[in-house]
């Protein structure tokens, strides 16, 4: 019984020093402060930024298939969208999109 308990005091002692580490490098602990989707968000209100729904339309009009997965990010200084997006033929493509104009800047895989 004693192994499980060192075992549990020491997941304790990481998951409390945890927080104070993120903090160290600048990013906020386990998912606190501001998301991506809250920054996305944002912009699109403030005008900073195309509707993700408008890119998504955009892409599918292009390119049968479906949407899997978004993230934000940035591409040569710029702020992007990285839409994992999966072809009619099964493959699947990262779109790289300018997030403030909409339009398509790059394209990884498929």
């Amino acid at each position: 019984m004693k192994p499980v308990f060192a075992i549990a005091m020491m997941l304790a002692a990481i998951a409390a020093a945890a927080p104070a580490v993120a903090a160290q490098d600048g990013r906020p602990p386990f998912g606190g402060g501001r998301g991506e989707q809250d920054q996305a968000r944002d912009g699109v209100r403030s005008g900073r930024q195309a509707p993700l729904s408008r890119v998504l339309q955009m892409i599918g009009a292009r390119y049968p298939g479906r949407h899997l997965n978004t993230s934000m990010g940035d591409a040569g200084g710029r702020p992007a969208y990285y839409v994992q997006w999966q072809m009619e033929n099964g493959r699947v493509v990262v779109f790289v999109v300018d997030a403030e104009s909409g339009q398509i800047i790059g394209r990884q895989g498929g």
